[in-house]
């Protein structure tokens, strides 16, 4: 899934939480993985860490509470005008939990990753260790993480790319989470750079991986 960058992206994050993800895409563009720019972060939540994240490496960042809006056209809408004046090319949902209503100028450039292989254990109610606490519960012998284009449904847009993980013997929450986020902390940045590259070409339910040129 390797991809030369032919632009470097304008990239903006929305989370809710600890915002490991967000970090995660700082590492990789200080280390030059990443082409691209994290130009602003929204939280949902005003005591979110990941804010705290995104002070740290001067980045610019507002809270849109959930809990503030009764629909979640209002809310979404909220947040798509808080994002003009940046001019995100992609929106990237790192632990990002409400449901959002897409706008037209921005289908297929808002990407969320799961972790979990949609479409199990996807929807409302399945975020963070819920997801691996069901896998568990189930007696899956394998999981991972789902990179999707985001639609108007809890992790329901078109799939781009997924990484199994392996549900060991005598596996806790804890220790597969950790698995399943070492295959996030890599897919999430290959998926940002075959977008750059226009690599990525959506077609209904899928989305089709482009040969790099040259």
């Amino acid at each position: 899934m390797n991809a030369t960058p032919t632009k470097r992206l304008r990239l903006a994050v929305l989370l809710t939480g600890s915002g490991t993800t967000l970090e995660n895409l700082f590492v990789q563009r200080e280390a030059g993985r990443l082409p691209a720019d994290i130009v602003f972060v929204v939280s949902s939540r005003a005591d979110a860490y990941g804010l705290k994240r995104a002070e740290k490496y001067g980045v610019p960042s507002a809270v849109i509470e959930r809990k503030k809006f009764i629909l979640p056209e209002e809310f979404s809408e909220a947040i798509f005008k808080a994002l003009e004046s940046h001019k995100p090319d992609l929106v990237c949902l790192a632990g990002f939990l409400s449901l959002l209503q897409i706008p037209p100028a921005y289908q297929h450039r808002v990407i969320n990753i799961h972790p979990a292989l949609l479409p199990s254990f996807g929807g409302k109610g399945y975020y963070g260790n819920k997801v691996h606490e069901a896998v568990l519960a189930q007696g899956c012998k394998v999981t991972g993480c789902t990179v999707h284009f985001v639609d108007n449904e809890y992790d329901h847009g078109a799939i781009i790319a997924q990484r199994a993980v392996e549900v060991r013997e005598g596996d806790t929450v804890e220790t597969l989470a950790e698995r399943v986020q070492e295959a996030e902390r890599e897919v999430y940045p290959e998926v940002i750079r075959l977008y750059a590259a226009g690599r990525l070409k959506p077609d209904r339910r899928a989305v089709r991986i482009l040969p790099q040129i040259g």
